[in-house]
């Protein structure tokens, strides 16, 4: 069940689950509030928490409305494109085969058939984004698996707008944003070893903290790396 209601000039969307702790995110690019309740809670108590966070919630809004975008890709010759937190310039080659991509010292050389279009050159990128998460993540969740005493049974990667990553606990499987291919290698890390977390606790709540401490000490520094990170381009939706 979904509603809605305001403080002020603020939107406060609720999304009532079966859950037993109250979420409160406030998401890019705007700063629109979302509220994960218990199915139980009434409007009113979770209207009292939202005024109780709304100093919290304001700040939120203000970083976001402050933090740095990547210019939108028109996918030319010479324009900057980061994997794993190195800049690349793009190298567009035309040719008569099947489109490839590969890195070439400090260039992406992108291969593709004459006349394609920037649609297709950036599926073709964003592909290649997707492979190499997955192939960077799966000794990442070999690694962890013992230390965690997880099991992950299915790994999936996929354009997220709100997420880098989720869990499915039923289905012991994790999601990954393909733009985390982006970023430094130690953010991956920090992702992996957070979805795998929730296989053993599902909230955010201390034990989940401290479980992510054992593993990655400096996962605060990890986390403030990643969210300051540029933000995409698109307005991203949830």
């Amino acid at each position: 069940m979904a509603t809605r209601f305001k403080l002020g000039a603020i939107s406060v969307d609720v999304v009532l689950k079966d859950i037993k702790n109250i979420h409160l995110s406030v998401y890019p690019p705007a700063g629109a509030v979302r509220i994960s309740a218990p199915s139980h809670m009434d409007l009113e108590t979770i209207r009292v928490f939202a005024i109780s966070k709304l100093g919290w919630i304001k700040q939120q809004q203000l970083k976001l409305k402050g933090q740095e975008r990547e210019a939108p890709r028109e996918y030319l010759d010479r324009e900057s494109h980061y994997v794993w937190g190195r800049r690349y310039l793009l190298q567009i080659v035309e040719c008569d085969e099947p489109p490839s991509l590969e890195l070439k010292h400090r260039r992406m050389v992108l291969r593709i058939r004459p006349g394609t279009d920037a649609a297709r050159k950036q599926d073709i990128v964003e592909e290649w984004y997707r492979a190499e998460v997955k192939k960077a993540a799966a000794p990442l969740i070999e690694k962890w698996a013992p230390v965690m005493s997880v099991k992950v049974d299915r790994l999936f990667v996929q354009r997220m707008k709100t997420k880098w990553g989720s869990c499915n606990i039923e289905t012991r499987s994790i999601r990954l944003n393909t733009d985390l291919a982006k970023k430094p290698p130690d953010c991956l890390e920090y992702i992996v070893v957070h979805e795998m977390a929730h296989l053993v606790v599902r909230h955010h709540d201390e034990r989940f903290v401290s479980l992510v401490g054992r593993c990655l000490p400096h996962w605060k520094l990890l986390r403030q790396t990643l969210n300051g990170a540029p933000l995409s381009h698109q307005d991203w939706l949830y």
